[in-house]
């Protein structure tokens, strides 16, 4: 896939992964920091960053 900047922020900014059931969250950086956004599926505030390959 071509990386340029407007794909990399598509793909990449905002985008959290749940670490209990591993499905992905689009929210606030601040906001998961600060604990105030959960995953939709199981409930939990573990959040990560998604990976970049």
């Amino acid at each position: 896939m071509a990386k340029f900047p407007e794909s990399e922020s598509r793909m990449f900014r905002n985008v959290f992964v749940c670490k209990s059931c591993k499905t992905k969250r689009r929210a606030p950086n601040m906001a998961v920091i600060a604990g105030r956004v959960s995953c939709r599926k199981c409930g939990s505030k573990a959040l990560r960053p998604v990976r970049k390959k």
